[in-house]
């Protein structure tokens, strides 16, 4: 994987789907791939695959954006709806939530949908939730594989979910005790 200083090395590149609600990771893959491009439709087929339901909404960093992956996820293809960041435009005078004439129906409904302060709104939820579990991963220590291969360093991403999740049932149950009482 090309790093940072401009040279290349054995790297893994882990992708977690948080619910925003509870911060519990409903998603994990493992790649080799650089960017993260290409990652939201195996996620959402990742989510349905395990949870029986795809989910309503995406909230993606800029990384993520990849038309082809809004037009499989979103309606009519997918259920899912997609927030995620649009990318300014090369053209200064050109507005980049409005629709392109290459723009799929899904591709366009997104630019217009994330102009509105509603959508705004929605993907500020994102930094709460999805980066407040990778601060906690790094916080934790879980910064690079100690093991070699994809399949071995997926395990490591496993059982780190695992523990994760069980750590977060522990605090919620917690939260709702308190509420209850």
């Amino acid at each position: 994987m090309k790093m940072a200083d401009g040279g290349f090395r054995p790297a893994y590149n882990v992708q977690f789907a948080t619910d925003t609600e509870s911060q519990v990771i409903v998603g994990v893959e493992v790649t080799n791939f650089g960017s993260d491009q290409g990652q939201m439709a195996p996620m959402v087929e990742q989510i349905e695959e395990r949870h029986g339901k795809s989910p309503d909404e995406m909230l993606v960093d800029g990384g993520y954006v990849k038309k082809e992956d809004i037009d499989k996820v979103s309606a009519p293809q997918g259920k899912t709806t997609v927030y995620a960041p649009v990318m300014k435009s090369k053209a200064p005078d050109r507005d980049a939530h409005t629709p392109r004439s290459d723009d799929t129906p899904a591709v366009a409904e997104w630019r217009q949908r994330m102009a509105t302060d509603e959508a705004k709104e929605i993907y500020k939820e994102r930094a709460a939730t999805a980066e407040c579990v990778n601060a906690i991963a790094r916080n934790r220590g879980y910064l690079q594989f100690r093991v070699r291969g994809s399949p071995k360093a997926r395990v490591i991403a496993l059982w780190y979910a695992l523990v994760h999740n069980v750590m977060r049932t522990v605090a919620l149950r917690a939260e709702r005790a308190a509420t209850v009482h």
